[in-house]
């Protein structure tokens, strides 16, 4: 999708486990390894749009390693809480106001994405590996989200 507003659209990127892996794309727009995501739309909230880019760019079943409340009251609707939030540029002067989310694969059959080169799971050693030249935001989700559903 392109971009909505001039100077920032908000996004969501979901960091995808799997026995150990994390699912990482390969991105053709910005040449980068990075995660499952992308904008949010005007017609969506972020967990809609969540679910929307799983779908679309892995068809993966997950389980998202967040909370929300479960009380209900009429008209308000409870949202997962990103594990973090973040601005980053995206094609400058454009930035992007980023949910980062982390989840939980219950298999590793991704249907790959025509949005994407590649999309590989990518082990520990995989992410320091230099021929993904992952940026050091996208190493720090990448294993705090390994670290998270291992300790779960």
């Amino acid at each position: 999708m392109p971009h909505i507003h001039e100077l920032n659209d908000y996004t969501v990127s979901v960091f995808i486990v799997h026995d150990g892996r994390v699912l990482m794309v390969d991105h053709p727009r910005y040449d980068k390894w990075l995660p499952i995501g992308g904008h949010i739309e005007l017609n969506e909230d972020p967990e809609q749009a969540l679910y929307r880019e799983i779908q679309e760019e892995s068809g993966l079943r997950v389980q998202i390693m967040s909370n929300k409340p479960t009380a209900l009251s009429p008209g308000h609707k409870f949202l997962l809480t990103p594990n973090f939030l973040d601005v980053h540029e995206a094609n400058p002067p454009h930035h992007h106001i980023a949910f980062v989310y982390f989840a939980r694969a219950h298999d590793d059959a991704f249907i790959k994405s025509d949005e994407h080169r590649d999309m590989r799971w990518l082990t520990s050693d995989d992410l320091v590996n230099p021929v993904y030249n992952l940026s050091q935001e996208v190493l720090f989700y990448a294993n705090a989200a390994l670290d998270l559903a291992a300790s779960a």
